[in-house]
C-alpha cells in the first residue's frame, strides 16, 4: 500500500470518484463536480497542509500503480495538532483491505511527518462498514452526537472516532 500527493493525471479517477452518487451520502455532497473545477482543484492541490489546513493523499497498491482511493485530512488545527480524517474507496476496490492499510500509513504519517497529536473521524452509525473500519485501524469510539446527519431518510445519528497519537501508539 502506497499514499501520495495528488497529480495532473489523476484528473479521471477524480471525476469518477467525486460524481459517484453512491459515496454522496458520507461525503456531505449533493451534486456533481464538474472537470474544470477538479482541474482547477489540482491546479492548488499542492498548497502546504499548514496553511490551506488539509490534505488529499492518493491510496495506491504499490508506487506506480492506478489509484483506488483518497485519504483526506480536514480542519487541521495547529494549536491542538488535531485533523479529522476521511477515506473514500473506489466501489469495485472495497473490501480488499486497501482502507485498512491506508490508514496505518497515515497515522505514520500524521505522527511523524505532520507531527499530529491527533486525528479524529465521524462516520454515519449506519454505516457499519465504516464503523468497523475505524475500530480495526485502531480509532476509539467516543460518542454519538445524535440526529446529526441528515439522508434521504431522515436524520441519521453520527459516531465519533479519535485516534491519539503521541508516542507511537494509538489509544
Amino acid at each position: 500500500m502506497h499514499l501520495r500527493a495528488l497529480e495532473p493525471d489523476d484528473l479521471d479517477f477524480l471525476y469518477d470518484l467525486e460524481n459517484d452518487p453512491s459515496i454522496w451520502g458520507v461525503s456531505d455532497t449533493l451534486v456533481p463536480v464538474s472537470r474544470h473545477a477538479l482541474r482547477e482543484y489540482l491546479a492548488h492541490a499542492l498548497a502546504d497542509f499548514y496553511v490551506v489546513r488539509q490534505l488529499r493523499l492518493v491510496v495506491t497498491t504499490e508506487i506506480g500503480s492506478p489509484a483506488v482511493g483518497v485519504l483526506d485530512l480536514f480542519d487541521y488545527d495547529p494549536l491542538h495538532q488535531r485533523a479529522g480524517v476521511g477515506i473514500t474507496i473506489r466501489g469495485r476496490e472495497r473490501r480488499r483491505g486497501y482502507a485498512r492499510q491506508a490508514l496505518e500509513l497515515l497515522k505514520v504519517h500524521a505522527r511523524e511527518v505532520l507531527r499530529l497529536h491527533q486525528i479524529y473521524a465521524t462516520v454515519g452509525a449506519d454505516n457499519p462498514g465504516s464503523l468497523r473500519l475505524f475500530r480495526a485501524a485502531g480509532f476509539r469510539r467516543v460518542g454519538t452526537r445524535r440526529a446529526w446527519l441528515r439522508t434521504p431518510q431522515g436524520w441519521a445519528d453520527a459516531v465519533e472516532w479519535q485516534c491519539l497519537l503521541a508516542g507511537g501508539e494509538s489509544a
